[in-house]
């Protein structure tokens, strides 16, 4: 977690207030990692991976948040390799936020 830049540890730790702090101060939405991996797209992992390890329900809070603060789930990585975020949802199961995506995409058509 070291290597994390701070909106991403608060992705990561699910620490809303914190991420909302950190946009609220001008942090970028669309703040990738090294591996490429969007504010959206680390939410969708980190989601998958509390229910997977714990068993608990999946939760959504963090990708809802980001998608509310402008996120774009149809955003390819930096240098347009990789996938997106939308993308990485519907193939891992994320059945919640595929849900919100779908919705999203309704509600901007000039991004479909």
């Amino acid at each position: 977690m070291a290597d994390m830049t701070p909106l991403h540890l608060a992705v990561e730790l699910e620490d809303l207030p914190r991420l909302r702090d950190l946009l609220d101060a001008g942090g970028d939405i669309h703040d990738e990692d090294d591996y490429g991996f969007t504010l959206l797209h680390h939410a969708i992992d980190v989601e998958i991976d509390g229910h997977t390890q714990t068993g608990e329900p999946l939760e959504v809070s963090t990708t809802a948040y980001l998608l509310a603060r402008g996120a774009d789930p149809l955003r390819r990585p930096e240098g347009g390799r990789g996938v997106t975020a939308e993308h990485m949802a519907f193939v891992c199961g994320h059945w919640l936020a595929t849900a919100l995506f779908e919705v999203w995409r309704e509600t901007h058509p000039d991004r479909t």
